[in-house]
């Protein structure tokens, strides 16, 4: 299960945030985690909300301005709904004045409390952004993620069938590296899959016979990718292999692969002497491109046979 923690939160995001720890300090070890936790009525960042609460509560400008008309009682009573069992930190925007009772509330039930001038509604974009990363559900596949075309690109097949070495040659062609070996995958919205690399294998390519490569250092920075959403698996398949007489030539039908429930598009590529798989994986690259754009180069062929068929009829 992924957390993080508070303090992490801060140490991520205090320079581009111009967050402050204000009070609370008691509470930097208290963690959030992913959405799949949470109960359905609670959120993980937004504006004050009493009836549906974050936990994390950004109060800016409209939020300050109503507490203070509310009176000291009444706003005594919405600075304590605020502190729900979920709550791990406020953030008080918009460089409003922090109010001598929040500040005694948040250190009294160790709930972090922070202050920035910034905009409330960029906090929240930003914070939710961050949260979405840090705390997507994951998993690893076995495989060589790349960018090629500006598309993200995962290539699997069984281990020695050559993915190491397609990966270098198209590097060579100007595309670029994210993973080798493991790739870390996170889903960052429902239907968005993002690959990333381990650290410890961040620049590095394993190709048999040569050893472990530094792709930057090689060809240079704009040779590896910190991250790229997944869109294409292009998995390798031995010629010889007894399931290869069952594959779709034309691929009529678009094959799919699930990843962390979101499906994503496969093309199966036969490995052969005397092929050119980078020439195929950048072709299987922009044929992809077209049929995202409606564009379906198999059914016009069978549109144009059919309609050869039926003249001659």
């Amino acid at each position: 299960m992924r957390q993080v923690s508070v303090k992490r939160l801060l140490d991520d995001n205090a320079d581009r945030l111009e967050l402050h720890w204000k009070g609370g300090r008691q509470g930097g070890n208290r963690t959030l985690t992913g959405d799949s936790e949470l109960k359905a009525t609670v959120g993980q960042v937004g504006h004050m909300n009493l009836i549906h609460p974050f936990r994390i509560q950004i109060l800016g400008a409209a939020e300050g301005a109503y507490l203070r008309d509310l009176g000291d009682g009444a706003m005594q009573v919405s600075v304590d709904r605020l502190f729900t069992p979920e709550l791990i930190a406020i953030v008080v925007a918009n460089g409003e004045p922090v109010s001598p009772y929040l500040l005694d509330q948040c250190n009294r039930h160790h709930v972090a409390l922070f202050t920035s001038p910034q905009p409330s509604p960029h906090m929240v974009d930003v914070l939710r952004l961050y949260l979405a990363r840090m705390l997507a559900a994951s998993t690893t596949l076995h495989g060589v993620f790349l960018d090629v075309l500006e598309m993200g690109v995962l290539i699997t097949g069984a281990s020695a069938i050559g993915k190491s070495e397609l990966a270098l040659e198209l590097i060579s062609r100007g595309n670029g590296l994210v993973a080798d070996d493991i790739v870390e995958l996170y889903r960052i919205s429902p239907d968005t899959i993002e690959g990333r690399c381990p650290t410890v294998l961040r620049d590095f390519l394993e190709v048999r016979g040569i050893g472990v490569l530094n792709i930057r250092t090689i060809f240079g920075e704009t040779a590896v990718r910190p991250r790229k959403l997944l869109k294409l698996i292009v998995h390798l398949e031995d010629h010889s292999h007894e399931a290869f007489s069952d594959l779709d030539r034309l691929q009529v039908n678009a094959t799919y692969q699930d990843v962390l429930s979101v499906p994503i598009r496969k093309v199966t590529i036969p490995v052969a002497a005397g092929r050119n798989l980078a020439v195929l994986v950048e072709a299987a690259v922009r044929n992809f491109v077209l049929n995202q754009r409606g564009i379906d180069s198999t059914k016009e062929f069978i549109e144009r046979q059919q309609k050869l068929m039926e003249d001659g009829d």
